[in-house]
């Protein structure tokens, strides 16, 4: 029986006393860490050094904090609005600080993306693994303690708990420790109010959980991550991957500012066609790509904001069954997801539904919706609304008795989403928390061993995921193919593998599907400008031999069964201008391409001043908007946000702030109408020469802007 905690201390004893005092405690990544359960483990640790802690989890989330003053200023009540209450992990403050106790080891396996650069602690325990593989290494790792948020309805004998947020990994690791280790662990959860309740797999009975928290006085806001500025280079590149998603197939995209532009783009394509490919055009890519009439079905590890964005809009729509021959059915277009007669017809010539219903025929076909819920056995007969039939699906009477009952109905519990786990902002999981019963059964969060691999049902997901597409991201490619997403080639780990090896191999094992990394084609400014098409790098993350698509601003490059030289032709074609011929030297060098090749006239364009040409105009008309699904910012805090950008970037080039800054004090804007922007940054009374010289950078920035008057 679960047993009901309200006292952090008292879980922590009760640990303690079921497992001993070397305590392999596993969190989930994200959102569904129990972080004042996790606190409480921490600081009983740190307190008792006979205590052995060693937490095992990924993606530890911790509120942003700017450093310098004037972003501080500008920072700090967004951040306030944003995360009020959030309780930081204690851990994190800890490797920040004066460092982890000596009996406290903290080992994660996915970096929030650079967060972790120079912190010895945490770059000597990462463990690298893909994210298929988590359950099964942290069972290995002799993890003895569960936690996990949850979200609970009811009380008492009909208390329901959903994992909500993250069964990504608790499924399968709490399934491996109940097979390989019965008794030896203890599973705690924390109840969250505002969790969304999600159900299908993600739901699971409360005796799930050894110990079940739940106190009013622990509820602290989620944490939410806020919807990123779009860059104009972000779009191109989105906009030529959203190109080659196919109407009636399967998508994947990840978080962050690529991620929503894609779902933006995929908008565009859907609701505005003709601008769409006016885009494409503009970009010089191939406008081709109109609406999604049968819709798109997701198959994803990680359930994003643009993904819902994408359900409301209809375009992802297409619903996939766990069933193999209804699957293959649809699929073919021998019938549709309605209930009808051909659907009837079908079932039956599948082995769906039997000539003659016994217990087992008649729970399967009303789990389907194939047969009324009410639909009983009556001896030799079948009985519906107190009238009795024979129970034989070839008679005529006996058909049209049943389609009367369910004909034009939805076949159930067909699934538009599946997911690992989810994090997003705000008014994401609010709408979680309000979607209605048929949009929130159409969503199944489950398990990673099923998102993001083949192995449990080869045919079935062949079946489900035709025509997939699967978009991730990554930072360097070397010109052989290999991409490196997650870490340098000294070992610093930026981020991690995740899914993303995954999602490759799938790729190459699914017919029709695709894997589509996108990679902008430089990093840096100035002085420190460098290509991210390299000719070649000393870490790996998907290797030379799985090159599929890769994706940057300036276009597509299609490498997937490709020669080598075509493979480097094809790169340098997508790379930045200014390092194009670079590349080409590099690979000559290397006997990979012909010493007479040159880069074609046609290629010799890409570079960001033609991107701002072909997409400011569209920018300015509101097709591209900086945030398009939405931001908490005022439009004062965002006016200063991209001003403060602006002037951030130009102090990284010397030569160009240097003029700007004696631009800006021979010009000596004074503008009465700038006061608001001024005094909500506190630089309406400068103090210092430092903040003069940013206050008047930021009212020349604010006046070209057209923001202020001239004159």
């Amino acid at each position: 029986m679960t047993e009901l905690y309200t006292s952090l201390d008292a879980c922590v004893d009760a640990t303690i006393a079921a497992v001993g005092k070397d305590i392999r405690l596993a969190a989930p990544l994200g959102l569904g860490k129990p972080v004042q359960l996790l606190n409480a483990f921490y600081r009983r640790a740190e307190a008792d050094r006979s205590l052995r802690l060693h937490i095992y989890t990924a993606l530890s989330l911790e509120v942003p904090k700017p450093h310098d003053p004037v972003e501080k200023e500008l920072a700090g009540p967004i951040i306030e609005r944003l995360f009020g209450d959030y309780e930081g992990l204690a851990y994190l403050e800890a490797l920040r600080g004066k460092g982890l106790p000596d009996n406290v080891t903290v080992s994660e396996l996915y970096f929030k993306a650079g967060s972790m650069k120079g912190l010895a602690s945490a770059q000597q325990h990462y463990i690298s693994s893909n994210y298929t593989h988590i359950a099964r290494d942290l069972c290995a790792a002799g993890v003895n303690v569960l936690t996990q948020l949850v979200a609970s309805r009811g009380s008492g004998g009909g208390r329901r708990l959903s994992l909500s947020c993250n069964p990504d990994t608790a499924l399968d690791l709490l399934d491996c420790l109940r097979r390989e280790r019965p008794g030896s662990y203890l599973s705690i959860a924390q109840v969250h109010p505002d969790l969304p309740f999600m159900t299908n797999d993600a739901e699971v009975p409360p005796e799930t959980f050894d110990l079940l928290l739940e106190n009013p006085a622990l509820d602290r806001r989620l944490f939410a991550v806020p919807n990123p500025a779009i860059p104009l280079a972000d779009y191109a590149t989105a906009l030529h991957a959203s190109s080659l998603v196919v109407d009636g197939g399967t998508l994947q995209i990840g978080i962050g500012a690529l991620g929503d532009a894609l779902a933006h783009a995929l908008k565009l394509r859907h609701q505005r066609t003709a601008d769409y490919r006016a885009l494409l055009r503009a970009l010089g890519g191939s406008a081709t790509g109109g609406r999604f009439e049968e819709g798109l079905y997701v198959s994803t590890e990680m359930f994003v904001n643009g993904m819902l964005q994408l359900m409301e809009a209809g375009i992802v729509s297409r619903r996939v069954y766990d069933n193999l021959a209804l699957q293959q059915g649809l699929n073919a277009g021998a019938i549709g997801d309605i209930v009808d007669e051909s659907l009837f017809h079908y079932a039956r010539e599948h082995g769906l539904l039997p000539k003659t219903l016994d217990a087992n025929a008649l729970g399967i076909g009303q789990y389907w919706g194939l047969l009324p819920e009410d639909l009983e056995l009556a001896g030799a007969s079948l009985a519906l609304d107190g009238e009795a039939f024979p129970n034989d699906l070839d008679d005529s009477g006996t058909r049209e008795r049943l389609l009367a009952a369910v004909g034009g109905s939805r076949l159930r519990h067909g699934h538009v989403i599946h997911g690992g786990f989810f994090l997003g902002p705000r008014d994401f999981y609010r709408k979680l928390c309000n979607l209605d019963d048929e949009a929130r059964d159409a969503i199944c969060m489950t398990s990673v061993l099923r998102t993001n691999q083949l192995l449990r049902d080869y045919p079935l997901y062949c079946a489900q995921r035709r025509d997939a597409r699967f978009i991730n991201t990554g930072m360097m490619v070397s010109l052989s193919g290999a991409v490196t997403s997650d870490a340098l080639e000294d070992g610093t780990v930026i981020s991690g593998v995740g899914g993303q090896y995954n999602f490759v191999a799938m790729a190459h094992d699914l017919p029709g599907a695709r894997s589509i990394l996108c990679i902008r084609a430089t990093r840096g400014s100035g002085r420190g400008l460098s290509s991210n098409i390299v000719p070649y790098y000393g870490h790996t993350t998907i290797p030379r031999h799985l090159r599929d698509i890769i994706v940057t601003e300036y276009g597509v490059a299609d490498l997937r069964g490709q020669e080598d030289a075509e493979v480097i032709r094809r790169l340098i074609a997508v790379a930045d201008s200014r390092f194009q011929d670079e590349l080409a030297q590099a690979a000559k060098a290397a006997g990979k391409l012909p010493q007479d090749y040159r880069v074609p006239a046609e290629q010799r364009h890409n570079l960001p001043g033609r991107l701002q040409q072909a997409l400011a105009g569209y920018r300015q008309g509101g097709l591209l908007p900086d945030y398009p699904f939405g931001t908490e910012m005022t439009d004062e805090e965002l006016t200063l946000a991209a001003s403060l950008r602006r002037i951030k970037t130009l102090s990284e080039e010397p030569a160009h702030f240097l003029a700007r800054t004696v631009r800006a004090l021979l010009h000596h804007p004074q503008h009465e109408e700038a006061r608001h922007y001024l005094e909500r940054i506190h630089l309406d009374h400068p103090e210092t020469s430092r903040e003069f010289i940013l206050q008047q950078l930021l009212l020349l920035d604010l006046e070209e802007r057209g923001l202020l008057r001239v004159g």
